[in-house]
């Protein structure tokens, strides 16, 4: 392919495409280019750079480090650029504020994410769940049921969009009006398997279907790995149902393991070679589970008990809250909200919302958990 220049691009997001640009040079790797954005700190920089330059902060092959000087590219960028905006997807590079956060802790992070639907929301927690294609009934609804379970406690679903179980997963994300990250082993324009045609819309409508593939790409058997270390690693646990010894799921339960997220495993018939995958998951340490509340329970999630009252009072007794500390209380529930969320859900400035938060906590109404989480304390 002839050599690029970046004047040529009519595309207005000069600052996303720089990194699309990068991607689609061969032999560079996804560690690799995590180096150099360490090192030189913006795509433009790492194009202006010198073949020594870049092979000595990014450990590349001088014929990697030429494709990028020279600006040689896999597939035409202008042109998936603008295959990008027709189908309303968009670019998510490793740096952006919008990239998972839990995502780029991992050891080889996409460069960058192709996303449809709606934007990840930031804070939002996820648990994967993953099992069989050909999950039996009790796989599908267990599947389901759990997935339901969380998303009405504020926990978002991840999964890959097959049949079966993740398809179960998904569909009772939907069902609970939650958010749900589909990631694809295909380009994110490919409806794959189609007999998910229907969920792949429902996604696209209450969630985000995601791929770090290019567009086109079919779904090939060596995709499916590298799919898996992302549905995995934008989550706090995986759930595995239903998968025999030799099952993809064990492979995203073994990468979870990997980046340090929760494994969970859901027991089955001792009859069925369908519960030999979670059996060996529990013997060798992962934790059982029957319901969502057990996965809730054991990553410190609160969750609200059947019986709450929806109109219990929101001060306790000899507490007198200003109005700008009742709206954000007012806005916290049982399950924890990240400060960003908190932010736009009040309309108070960043600073004001900090300052309020600490006076509430010191108040002993709610409680901070990792990550800028906060969720009201539950009152004796």
């Amino acid at each position: 392919m002839s050599p690029f220049r970046f004047e040529m691009t009519e595309n207005p997001s000069r600052d996303i495409f720089p990194w699309l640009c990068l991607y689609l040079i061969s032999g560079v790797g996804n560690v690799g280019c995590r180096k150099l954005i360490e090192h030189f700190g913006s795509a433009e920089e790492i194009f202006r750079s010198s073949v020594p330059a870049l092979m000595e902060a990014g450990e590349l092959r001088e014929s990697a480090a030429r494709k990028i000087t020279e600006k040689v590219f896999s597939i035409d960028p202008e042109q998936e650029m603008k295959r990008i905006e027709q189908i309303g997807a968009r670019i998510i590079p490793f740096p952006d504020s919008s990239y998972p956060s839990l995502l780029r802790e991992i050891h080889d992070p996409p460069v960058l994410l192709y996303s449809r639907g709606k934007p990840i929301p930031p804070g939002q927690h996820f648990i994967a769940i993953v099992g069989s294609r050909n999950a039996t009934d009790y796989g599908r609804r267990t599947a389901q049921k759990i997935a339901l379970g969380l998303t009405e406690n504020g926990i978002g679903i991840s999964s890959g969009l097959a049949r079966g179980v993740d398809a179960s997963a998904h569909w009772g994300c939907v069902r609970g009006q939650g958010f749900t990250i589909a990631v694809l082993g295909t380009g994110v324009d490919i409806r794959y398997p189609r007999s998910n045609a229907k969920l792949f819309e429902k996604v696209l409508e209450q969630g985000a279907v995601v791929s770090e593939f290019p567009l086109g790409t079919a779904p090939e058997p060596k995709n499916f790995p590298m799919r898996n270390r992302i549905i995995s690693g934008v989550s706090r646990g995986v759930v595995v149902v239903e998968a025999t010894r030799q099952s993809g799921s064990l492979i995203t339960a073994g990468l979870a393991l990997e980046q340090g997220r929760d494994v969970f495993a859901v027991p089955g018939s001792v009859d069925s070679f369908k519960s030999r995958g979670p059996h060996f998951l529990i013997k060798q340490g992962a934790k059982l589970v029957e319901h969502a509340e057990d996965i809730l329970s054991e990553i410190g999630y609160f969750y609200a008990p059947d019986n709450q009252g929806a109109d219990e009072d929101v001060e306790r007794p000899g507490v007198r809250l200003e109005p700008e500390e009742k709206r954000v209380f007012d806005c916290l529930g049982p399950y924890p909200m990240h400060i960003d969320q908190i932010i736009r859900s009040t309309g108070c400035a960043p600073g004001e919302t900090s300052s309020i938060l600490t006076r509430l906590e010191l108040m002993g109404l709610i409680i901070q958990m990792p990550g800028m989480m906060f969720v009201r304390a539950q009152q004796g």
